[in-house]
């Protein structure tokens, strides 16, 4: 049997399915490439057409083929040409797991227009942002996300529109059936020419002074990312035994989809699984119930999730040996990861599911550092080791590498980091140096080689996998008329990973509640930032010298 290394050189090395070769950019530093494979999204659409009637995307009582989703691509590609659409122009998609997502956006990366993926919780004026900022010509929406923008259309004028899973059909809007069905003789996709430095999407994720920032993939930052993962794959069946990897190759994986499409872990999972032929089973919105349903229904082999949505189904009383009998791992992730989660994976199990956890973000197109099986039951608390083509540093508060061991902030360099945020210069810049992205994280590394995320130095609350901006709920905070100061925190919580949680000083003799609070905020941003508690102090917040809020002290103050 092969030790990790001498199948990743074989791998990797010069004639290997995923030879790895030098390549030098004039922005960036060297990079490591692969040298064969999909160098664009529509490639890999391209691809898809071998799997013909094989089942793709399940949705309720829907399944929808391989034959048939490329087919249907192939006809919204051409209207959006019809809609003047070009190369470069981007697309707003905002809608649930619907198939129709997937089939925006492949259509999108067919003709080389941007895919900018909308936070499908965003309220009207959030959506009016990201469409006005990205410059959307057109934006495919379902029919909820068509009546949060109906009543602000006026902030939109020119934009075209496109409805989903339309229940009304009375608006004066284009409507998905009738755009299918004007290019009904559409067998084939546009002759477009993409190339792998073209942008592909536009994903949206805020920054610590609250404003979103879209960040920019290229193709190549989506084709890196998929064979990462195969890599990845091809690396744990090399180092099988002998007489378990000349077994009958695996079934037709069938996963189940809980992350968001409008998230890279989502979008992974997406394209991921049209690369490999699998199967995908979307659910409408998450119900645990439902979600068991679904796996002893449809054999869903494996499926990820926030740490939270893990805990909750292992704990379900439903969860009996019989409705997970077909699943073989359980990927989790979004956020921290407690390790009795990981624990309690292999007790149910008897080690027989493998776990597995990845660390990345937005701007790294998905996870960069990754931990599974055998490797994380035995360290629960890793992140793992990062993939083939990422060079990773640990360095000080004076940009200085620190030693094994020694916390200090993850910098990362490779084909998959992102190539900055729309039209913002000064944020890209302060998100580079020399090539290499600050990724805000803390962290230390092993004398094995395996990676430790401690803290953040973002002020970012991660809350069940949705990124809690504290800058942006302190500043909606700030707004209401009897809040003198404010500051978010995040408390560690059993399956949230963190809870929100507001401190707030109140103009003497104002009388509020920490349901008006709550209220102010939903009213105003998507409900996950809400806090799910509010501190109220009548002492002023404690600060640094130069003004800055002790956080710190406030966590220990609240914590207990």
């Amino acid at each position: 049997m092969l030790t990790r290394a001498q199948a990743l050189q074989q791998l990797i090395g010069p004639g290997g399915d995923f030879e790895l070769v030098p390549e030098i950019r004039e922005d960036r530093s060297p990079l490591r490439v692969y040298a064969t494979g999909y160098k664009t999204m529509r490639e890999v659409l391209l691809a898809s057409r071998a799997f013909g009637e094989r089942e793709f995307l399940i949705y309720e009582e829907e399944r929808l083929t391989y034959a048939e989703h490329y087919l249907r691509v192939a006809q919204l590609a051409c209207w959006l040409l019809d809609q003047g659409i070009q190369k470069g122009d981007r697309v707003g998609i905002c809608m649930r797991n619907y198939p129709e997502w997937s089939i925006t956006f492949f259509a999108c990366q067919a003709i080389g227009a941007v895919a900018v993926t909308l936070n499908a919780w965003w309220i009207g004026k959030e959506l009016v942002y990201g469409i006005s900022d990205s410059g959307c010509r057109l934006a495919v929406v379902d029919d909820e996300r068509y009546a949060r923008l109906e009543p602000v259309l006026q902030e939109l004028p020119g934009l075209k529109i496109l409805v989903a899973r339309d229940d009304v059909g009375t608006r004066e809007v284009a409507l998905w059936e009738d755009a299918l069905r004007s290019q009904g003789g559409v067998t084939e996709l546009p002759d477009v020419d993409v190339r792998p430095s073209d942008i592909a999407s536009i994903m949206y994720t805020s920054g610590t002074t609250g404003f979103p920032k879209g960040a920019l993939h290229t193709h190549r930052n989506h084709v890196t990312n998929i064979h990462n993962m195969s890599l990845n794959a091809a690396l744990a069946q090399a180092q099988l035994p002998a007489a378990a990897a000349d077994a009958a190759p695996p079934p037709t994986p069938i996963a189940l989809q809980t992350f968001p499409f409008f998230h890279i872990g989502g979008l992974s999972g997406l394209y991921i699984t049209a690369v490999s032929g699998g199967k995908l089973v979307l659910m409408y919105k998450w119900d645990v119930d439902r979600a068991l349903e679904l796996i002893q229904r449809e054999g869903v082999m494996g499926w990820s999730a926030v740490p939270t949505l893990v805990r909750e189904l292992l704990e379900s009383p439903n969860a009996r040996a019989e409705v997970l009998a077909s699943v073989v791992s359980i990927g989790s992730g979004g956020a921290p990861v407690p390790a009795d989660l990981i624990n309690q994976i292999g007790e149910r199990f008897q080690t027989r599911v493998a776990p597995g956890n990845g660390y990345g973000a937005t701007e790294t197109t998905s996870a960069i550092i990754v931990n599974g099986g055998a490797d994380y039951f035995a360290r629960p608390g890793s992140v793992g080791r990062p993939v083939a083509t990422l060079d990773v540093r640990i360095v000080d508060d004076d940009s200085q590498d620190c030693g094994t061991g020694v916390i200090g902030e993850l910098w990362v360099r490779g084909p998959n980091i992102f190539e900055g945020y729309w039209n913002n210069p000064e944020e890209t810049e302060a998100a580079f140096s020399d090539g290499w992205f600050k990724t805000g994280d803390l962290g230390y590394v092993d004398e094995e080689g395996f990676y430790y995320i401690v803290d953040r130095k973002k002020d970012v609350i991660i809350r069940a996998g949705e990124n809690v901006y504290c800058a942006e709920v302190e500043g909606v905070l700030h707004e209401h008329p009897d809040v003198v100061d404010v500051a978010l925190i995040g408390l560690p919580h059993r399956s949230l990973g963190e809870e929100v949680a507001a401190v707030v000083e109140l103009k003497p003799g104002a009388q509020v509640s920490e349901v008006d609070i709550q209220n102010h905020v939903a009213e105003r941003i998507a409900r996950y930032n809400v806090p799910s508690k509010v501190f109220f102090t009548a002492d002023p917040l404690p600060r640094t010298a130069t003004g800055k809020i002790l956080k710190r002290d406030l966590k220990l103050r609240y914590g207990g």
